[in-house]
């Protein structure tokens, strides 16, 4: 049951991935007239035929609602629009989560169809130190960002602090260099990459 699980958990993972770097315009709910080119739910959208029900409930699952949804409150936060500012934090919550391999992340990845250069944001070198060690201190989230609970949102402008013991980064996913801090709001730990954070 376990492996069974672990298999299902994967495909949910490269679907909700792919539906999270897919256009609005290519998906199969704005094909079938069910969204807008901006995700908006098309209020007049006819549900009084067999055929129109069926590719409601095809094209706009309570699974494909949430990451429209997702996608829609992304697109809201400067920087957001792009998926890959926080594509390698997200990979290594899904890894850690999901207890995946980096065989397993690496699918996951090809899967998504997601170029790695992309990823790569420019980083600002001046806050690091030797071995790729971060200063510690206070620095401030540059986009909106997620708890790694995923209960809290993190808003742009709040404080990260990096301390002792943590400066390093905690995991290379495909290539990009994840640290982890803590959010002063909640107290709580977030992963970021060097490019999602400032003085």
């Amino acid at each position: 049951m376990g492996i069974l699980k672990t298999a299902a958990d994967l495909v949910y993972t490269i679907r909700f991935l792919k539906l999270l770097v897919t256009p609005f315009e290519k998906l199969g709910a704005f094909k079938a007239g069910i969204i807008d080119k901006d995700g908006n739910k098309n209020k007049e959208y006819p549900m009084n035929t067999l055929k129109t029900r069926e590719a409601y409930s095809v094209h706009y699952s309570p699974f494909i609602r949430l990451v429209i949804n997702l996608k829609k409150l992304m697109a809201k936060v400067p920087g957001g629009s792009s998926v890959v500012a926080r594509y390698g934090a997200a990979l290594l919550l899904i890894k850690e989560d999901g207890n995946l391999s980096d065989k397993q992340i690496n699918m996951i990845h090809e899967e998504t169809g997601i170029d790695i250069l992309d990823c790569l944001v420019e980083q600002t070198q001046w806050y690091m130190l030797e071995g790729k060690q971060l200063s510690q201190g206070v620095y401030r989230s540059k986009f909106n960002n997620v708890i790694t609970t995923g209960e809290e949102i993190v808003t742009r402008g709040d404080k990260v602090r990096v301390v002792e013991g943590h400066a390093l980064p905690i995991d290379s996913v495909l290539g990009i260099d994840i640290y982890e801090g803590i959010h002063l709001n909640s107290g709580q730990k977030m992963y970021f990459s060097t490019g999602e954070i400032e003085k």
